[in-house]
């Protein structure tokens, strides 16, 4: 433990550097995760709810839309020549715009058919679909940024757009006094375009570098980490859709106080905070190594994780209004479902720093785990509504849990065993 610690310690001395531009991020992306408060305390827990199906439809389908060019896009550019670069980026943009735009447009006619499966109207799954492309073009060329290390300027920009949609918002209602979902879902879609709009100052694109076989390269790299996400995305935002399905829609509003937010407020900590530090480390740490102090870990993260949320629900709950009406017993749910996942998605990460190896384990520990857990989820849902959504959160991070910690525990084993079978299949591929 000392030497991760001292590793991690020389770690922030050599990256100094990154301090400005991670606090600015980092505040930029509170910023957000505040304004989503807002909205939620100015329209009330009914329309919140339209809102978050909205946003829910929206994450799963920007998967299929970005199909993690984003990812590649992190580890391409750095290793690039400078003259390579162009070619990248262009060839990146323009194969995301056709995917992302022919996905559109393919939902739209599959209209009739969606929208029976999900539970929405037309213009609710239209909203959701122009949401998906515009988050796909802010995370596209939020990667080119980072991958080409123009991190002052990535920082810059979203903090100025965490502040324009802030402000955008707080227009609408108090001044407006809009409190339907679809202005602030409009709002929410334009300034992630305009990002994208902007940040082309910081990067360059050459229509002729286009390359077909580069494309094919890209999304041939990008295949197993849109695997997983496409996993996260089900397994972790079809409780939405359930309840959407099965509950009244302010309950959904609520659910997403009590689940979404926690969830949105853990992301900013660890992507913005820890993971600058954390994922460098286990990149180049020796993974049995890494998964056995993780294991070591596991009550200690949770702990830790499950009592921070639940202390901050009580900072935020206090701001929220009558709609949202703030219980012991169903925060200790949330709290407890929060621990869980945050003892997930550290494995997770962890697995994904062990390149195609660690994916593969983790795409077949979702496989597993995935069916029980969306049964669990329909089942209660169905059964107890927002008190049954909750629960369903916390039994389907345990399932993963379980079933991540075994396999961790009997493939990364500290004789080596697992590292040579690896460097047999890499010498074979």
């Amino acid at each position: 433990m000392r030497s991760l610690i001292d590793r991690a310690a020389a770690l922030l001395a050599a990256h100094r550097w990154a301090a400005g531009p991670t606090l600015v991020s980092t505040v930029a992306s509170g910023t957000a995760a505040a304004t989503t408060l807002v909205i939620a305390r100015g329209i009330g827990a009914a329309a919140f709810g339209h809102f978050t199906v909205v946003l829910s439809i929206a994450l799963i389908a920007t998967v299929g839309m970005l199909m993690s060019v984003n990812y590649v896009m992190f580890q391409e550019l750095p290793r690039a020549e400078p003259g390579d670069r162009p070619a990248l980026v262009t060839t990146a943009l323009a194969a995301t715009l056709v995917l992302g735009s022919g996905l559109f447009a393919v939902g739209l006619l599959a209209a009739p058919l969606l929208t029976g499966v999900l539970g929405v109207d037309t213009r609710t799954l239209a909203f959701a679909l122009a949401l998906a492309l515009s988050m796909t073009l802010n995370q596209l060329t939020e990667s080119f940024l980072r991958g080409l290390r123009r991190f002052r300027l990535v920082a810059g920009l979203k903090f100025a757009v965490a502040v324009a949609y802030l402000g955008s918002a707080a227009y609408c209602l108090l001044v407006l006094g809009l409190r339907e979902a679809e202005p602030y879902l409009i709002a929410l879609i334009v300034t992630n375009l305009v990002f994208a709009a902007v940040s082309v100052v910081g990067f360059e694109v050459r229509p002729r570098a286009w390359s077909t076989a580069l494309a094919r390269s890209i999304y041939r790299l990008g295949a197993y980490v849109t695997a997983i996400a496409a996993l996260n995305a089900v397994v972790f935002g079809i409780d939405v859709i359930f309840l959407n399905h099965w509950a009244p829609r302010a309950d959904v509003g609520v659910f997403s106080i009590y689940n979404g937010f926690p969830k949105r407020l853990f992301g900013v900590i660890f992507t913005d905070g820890i993971g600058l530090i954390l994922l460098p480390t286990l990149a180049v740490s020796d993974k049995p190594t890494v998964m056995r102090r993780i294991a070591r870990l596991v009550v200690v993260v949770f702990g830790a994780t499950a009592v921070f949320s639940f202390a901050a629900s009580t900072v935020f709950f206090a701001l929220m209004g009558e709609e949202y009406p703030y219980s012991l017993g169903l925060m200790a749910l949330s709290a407890l479902g929060i621990g869980l996942h945050t003892v997930f998605h550290l494995y997770s990460v962890a697995l994904s720093m062990d390149g195609v190896r660690g994916a593969r384990v983790l795409i077949g520990c979702l496989l597993i785990g995935t069916p029980p857990a969306l049964a669990g989820q329909a089942a209660l849902i169905a059964w107890q509504g927002l008190v049954g959504g909750l629960v369903a959160f916390a039994l389907s991070n345990l399932i993963l849990v379980a079933v991540v910690m075994t396999a961790a525990a009997r493939l990364y084993r500290p004789d080596g065993t697992a590292t040579a079978m690896t460097g047999a299949m890499e010498a074979r591929r």
